[in-house]
This record gives C-alpha cells, sequence and structure tokens, in this order.
C-alpha cells in the first residue's frame, strides 16, 4: 500500500500526517510502528489521521496513534498540526473548524499571525474519569514509585496526566522515572507523566515522558496538564507561558468548569509517499 503523508511538528513534537478522507487508509499497529520508525520509516512521535466527521456539526474525525502503535485520545501539539494541515490541503476554507477525538470535540483556531489556539476542553479531576485509583478527589496524591514517594496532581485533558513538581528540570530523572510512571499500577490506561518546575506565578519549565511515545520536545496536553495542577495547588496564575524543550506554548485556564486554552506554532516539514 502506498500512502501520501506530510510530517509537521509543533515545538519538535513531530508527526506523520495522513489524509484518510481522500485515501483508503486501515493502519494496524505494525505499520504505525514501522512509519515512526526513525531509521526504517518517516520519523515520528505520532502518527495522526484525518478523517470525515461521523458526529452531525462536527468538521472533521481526528486518530491519534503514539510511536508503539498504540491508539490514543488526544493531542495538543497534533491538534494545531491537524488545524494548518486541513486549511492547506483545502480541505476546509474554515480557519476555526471542530474536530471529534476520541477524547472529546476540540475546537482549533488558526490566527491572522499564523498561530493556533486550541479549546482543549474542560479537565477532567475526578479519579475515575482519568482514570486514576484513588479513594476520593484530592488536588494533590501521594504517588509510590522507585522506593520514594512523590506529591502530584492528577488530571485528564482527554488523555492521562500526572505531573510532578521538581526543583530543576535539567536534572529530573524524567526517561527512568517516567518509564516507571507510565506502567503504574493505579494508572490502568497508563499515563503521561509531566516533570514541572515553577518560575513564577505565570511561567514554568516543563519535561514531558509521554506514554507510548517516551521523552518528546513538547506536550501539549501535558502543558495543560501543569497549569491545571499548578493553579489548583494555588501556585500558578490563569495565564501561564510554558517552556518546554522545543519551544513556548500559552496557557489559559480560568478554573474549575472552564475549558483550557492553548496558542502555539504548527510547523510544516515535508510531503512524500511511501509504501507499506
Amino acid at each position: 500500500m502506498r500512502l501520501s503523508f506530510t510530517k509537521m511538528h509543533g515545538l519538535g513534537n513531530d508527526f506523520v500526517v495522513i489524509d484518510a478522507t481522500s485515501q483508503n487508509v486501515q493502519l494496524s499497529p505494525e505499520q504505525i510502528r514501522f512509519l515512526a520508525d526513525r531509521h526504517f520509516g518517516v520519523g515520528c512521535d505520532q502518527v495522526l489521521l484525518v478523517e470525515k466527521a461521523t458526529t452531525q456539526g462536527v468538521d472533521f474525525r481526528y486518530r491519534i496513534f503514539n510511536a508503539d502503535g498504540g491508539e490514543v485520545q488526544q493531542c495538543g501539539n497534533g491538534a494545531r498540526c491537524f488545524a494548518q494541515f486541513v486549511l492547506r490541503r483545502g480541505l476546509t476554507t474554515k480557519r476555526s473548524i471542530a474536530v471529534e477525538t476520541a477524547g472529546g470535540i476540540i475546537h482549533p483556531r488558526i490566527e491572522p499571525d499564523g498561530l493556533v489556539t486550541v479549546n482543549m476542553g474542560i479537565p477532567r479531576l475526578e479519579p475515575a474519569e482519568v482514570p486514576f485509583i484513588a479513594d476520593k478527589r484530592a488536588n494533590s496524591y501521594e504517588l509510590e514509585a522507585g522506593n520514594q514517594v512523590f506529591d502530584v496532581g492528577v488530571v485528564s485533558m482527554g488523555n492521562p496526566h500526572v505531573v510532578l513538581r521538581v526543583d530543576d528540570v535539567d536534572e529530573a530523572l524524567v526517561e527512568p522515572l517516567g518509564a516507571l510512571i507510565e506502567h503504574h499500577p493505579r494508572f490502568p490506561e497508563r499515563v503521561n507523566v509531566g516533570f514541572m518546575q515553577i518560575i513564577s506565578g505565570d511561567s514554568i519549565r516543563l519535561r514531558v515522558f509521554e506514554r507510548g511515545a517516551g521523552e518528546t520536545l513538547a506536550c501539549g496536553t501535558g502543558a495543560c496538564a501543569a497549569v491545571v495542577v499548578g493553579r489548583l495547588q494555588g501556585l500558578l496564575q490563569s495565564r501561564v507561558s510554558v517552556a518546554l524543550p522545543g519551544g513556548e506554548l500559552a496557557i489559559c485556564w480560568d478554573g474549575e468548569g472552564e475549558p483550557v486554552w492553548m496558542s502555539g506554532p504548527a510547523t510544516f516539514v515535508f510531503e512524500g509517499t511511501i509504501d507499506i
């Protein structure tokens, strides 16, 4: 099967984007892993499929597959790339669209300066909705991992996140600890692990170990989750600049019951075809 694809990235979090509205695309986990392989395939953190909407009033359906072949519910950087992709490819003339994902409906909007703003939806804070095993909801939880006990925040942004505060993200044990916590038994569907360093009330640094992909240069939902956790713990203001290894995102959250807004770039790299 020959597939046309576009390579894109959001702050270095990179994607193979495939238009499944104009070509028949049925990808197995093995084929996803091949596409994502940086030595034998195209190379990416996630594969994104653009599909026709299945819900009335929605413009597109958006599916996300991690590099390990598993399908996940949400990806913030991917959402920005998705919006730029469908506009550039002429699949829509709208600069604001409604997109169906496995984690809910999102609303990306392409701004006049080319940045993309996304309404990422209302954070889910009840443990069962993350999902996370806990007796009751709290703004912080004790989590034991690697013979240590961490105070963490837990939230779903359409996908599960746990956020740890660290003194210095450069010194954080992101790879070993992230891999350990990703598979922690209190997270039945695994979890994305954020390491947050608070610089000030409106500025943080963040590194994220994504489930099924490892550490990435940027994670949009991870940035949203970190700001939500910091706000709930009384540490952050409503508008926060999030510095990730690949660049900065602007996150805004006015509090419980309100959606999280994310703004940042989406970049085209190249287009091509591949036999799989």
